[in-house]
């Protein structure tokens, strides 16, 4: 009448917990089963010596009651996880038989019990989730850890992307972005800001300045090129003098352009940049040259050579800068988990957005998948081996319900003598 011990190919595979659950479930088998042999023991002895000795009558009588107790609790227990004695009665063997509606019902109870928005929002209204992740961030040693995590990732991220997926996704957003509005229009108007706000006049400094500089550096070479526009029939002084002229003019010219800031060739620039901006804006011809050069631009196969070489230094950078725990990267990423869990721990109207949030997104999820983490328990349980499931359950509860057939031995020996001990008692009033 003990049950079957699991085979030993099942032993070897169980975990160090189940297999302790294991050796304290047969230990209280054991001791179940001991406790009707000597009540067996005792039935059989009293049961013989009785004529000699009555008063073993009522030890005969408890006995027998514990006998009974004990068989009818052990056929129980044992109908939950398989046929008493391999016999096939009915209603027996109860878990393996039901295994997919346990596993139903298990689901629909978590469901009703666990997932539903009164218990899940009423957990987390009682924790302070966000006291709690600010504390946690707020540490340094945390922040490391969850830069180092969070480097992993999003090297692991790096890793799984494409680079041509990567490529093509670049070249479509500058196509999108970049190439299909007008630029004409756009440029025109940044053009009619900047130089509404003198902005131009560093450039025209620039220009200035650089070409001072070329002249003084070049004076040869400004002299060759006015000499090349000269006829040939002008004598050499004539045409040195003309060209020590011409090149004392033009860098008097450009100084004097360079000092006053109201030259008329400043003033000119000006215009004709203004005059530019608008047609930019409002030049049908213009425009459609603008437009003819984007094209140009955007049949370019450098646009997806620019997009492969800008993906290729992201890429580099970032991967070097994940992985190197004393990148400005992963500095600035700690630094900023530590802000975030300070101001978290000192912005009480933060950490009630954050715990709002948290809750919303909690209850969202509840909501909306439910059903579907319930089922997570029934699909599981319907994929269990039917003995597995029972050896799983038995593990867990067996210990408890030999604790049945312990306590019907004993109960069944208090009602075996107390039900002997009245008969005899009214037996011996009647007689």
């Amino acid at each position: 009448m003990a049950h079957t011990a699991p085979a030993p190919n099942a032993r070897a595979s169980l975990s160090a917990a189940d297999a302790a659950r294991a050796q304290s479930l047969r230990g209280m088998k054991r001791l179940a089963t001991s406790l009707l042999l000597i009540a067996a023991l005792v039935f059989t002895v009293s049961f013989a010596l009785q004529d000699q000795y009555p008063w073993l009558g009522y030890v005969r009588a408890a006995a027998e009651g514990a006998m009974v107790g004990a068989i009818a609790d052990w056929f129980a227990v044992t109908a939950l996880f398989r046929y008493p004695l391999g016999l096939r009665i009915p209603h027996t063997a109860i878990i393996p038989n039901r295994k997919d509606e346990i596993g139903a019902s298990l689901g629909e109870f978590v469901e009703t019990n666990f997932l539903s928005d009164e218990v899940v929002l009423g957990k987390l209204e009682s924790l302070d989730i966000a006291g709690k992740l600010g504390g946690w961030l707020h540490e340094p040693a945390n922040a490391r850890r969850f830069g180092a995590e969070a480097a992993v990732a999003a090297q692991g991220v790096l890793t799984l992307l494409s680079d041509d997926d990567v490529k093509d996704l670049l070249e479509k957003l500058a196509t999108r972005h970049l190439f299909e509005p007008e630029w004409s229009p756009a440029i025109g108007r940044v053009g009619e800001q900047l130089v509404a706000a003198g902005q131009q006049g560093p450039a025209v400094e620039a220009l200035l300045a650089k070409a001072e500089e070329w002249l003084r550096q070049h004076p040869e070479a400004f002299s060759q090129a006015v000499s090349e526009r000269l006829p040939r029939w002008i004598p050499g002084f004539v045409d040195r003098f003309v060209d020590d002229k011409a090149y004392r003019e033009v860098l008097g010219l450009v100084q004097a352009v360079q000092s006053d800031p109201r030259h008329p060739i400043r003033l000119a620039i000006d215009d004709y940049l203004a005059d530019l901006a608008a047609s930019l804006q409002h030049d049908p011809a213009m425009i459609a040259r603008v437009e003819g050069i984007k094209l140009e631009l955007l049949e370019s196969p450098r646009v997806r050579e620019f997009a492969g070489e800008a993906w290729a230094s992201v890429k580099e950078s970032l991967a070097a800068s994940l992985a190197d725990p004393e990148s400005e990267l992963r500095r600035g990423l700690e630094s900023a988990v530590v802000e975030t869990g300070a101001r978290l721990l000192a912005d009480p109207g933060l950490a009630a957005k954050v715990n709002s949030w948290v809750a919303d997104a909690a209850a969202y999820l509840v909501r909306t998948y439910r059903h579907e983490i319930a089922g997570v328990i029934t699909e599981t349980v319907e994929r269990w081996d039917p003995s597995e499931t029972t050896e799983k359950i038995e593990l867990m509860v067996g210990r408890d319900l030999q604790f049945i057939r312990i306590n019907g031995t004993v109960v069944g020996a208090l009602a075996g003598l107390s039900i002997y001990a009245l008969a005899t008692g009214i037996h011996a009033l009647l007689a």
